[in-house]
């Protein structure tokens, strides 16, 4: 499965043709969980509370980047990099 970021220890993947709703995965020190794109809800696993808290962020900050990406897996393309929250202004 594809890293598209990494940041403070949290890496976020995503597989190509995955089951909807559109999601992505994000690990931390042992703990995953899938990310619904539209509102960066966990929808299934966790992260611990600040972990929740950064990739929720980082996950509505990034979305059309995501929705990009989550299409590019459905047409079986090569995933992009998306800037971590370590680098959001």
């Amino acid at each position: 499965m594809p890293v598209i970021s990494l940041f403070f220890g949290i890496v976020i993947r995503m597989y190509f043709d995955d089951h909807p709703p559109p999601h992505f995965h994000a690990s931390y020190q042992g703990f995953e969980a899938f990310v619904r794109i539209s509102d960066g809800a966990i929808i299934r696993g966790s992260l611990p509370n600040r972990a929740t808290r950064i990739v929720r962020q980082w996950a509505l900050d990034h979305q059309p980047e995501l929705m990009a990406n989550w299409q590019r897996g459905v047409d079986l393309l090569p995933l992009e990099m998306i800037a971590g929250a370590d680098l959001d202004d």
